[in-house]
């Protein structure tokens, strides 16, 4: 009969004088994640909060009679501004209440053609 034996894998040492690999450091990782995380606030967040930001001042100072347009695409022209609504006249004669917030922008008023 023949007698099956198991071998066993010896991890080896390096050899004297060999250069064993380095692991990267916490710090080198580290790095390149800061400088990411910097790109994408300089280019998406800090954009974002000063366009809001003109937003608010734009809908602080809307007052009775400007031409406005929801965030829904309706427009209407503002016959009373509270603290925290409009009352907007769409059509003549109807009148509706809105959250400021709903505000996206104010319409241009078009120069007549001479």
């Amino acid at each position: 009969m023949n007698e099956t034996t198991a071998t066993e894998v010896q991890p080896t040492a390096p050899a004297e004088g060999a250069q064993v690999p380095q692991q990267p450091g916490g710090m080198s990782m580290l790095v390149p994640m800061l400088l990411i995380l910097a790109i994408f606030y300089f280019m998406m967040i800090r954009p974002q909060q000063r366009k809001e930001k003109e937003r608010r001042k734009m809908i602080d100072n809307l007052r009775a009679g400007a031409k406005i347009v929801f965030a829904g695409g309706l427009m209407g022209t503002i016959a009373e501004a509270t603290e925290k609504t409009f009352k907007v006249e769409i059509a003549p004669g109807t009148v509706i209440e809105i959250a400021r917030e709903s505000v996206s922008g104010v319409v241009a008023e078009a120069t007549p053609a001479k």
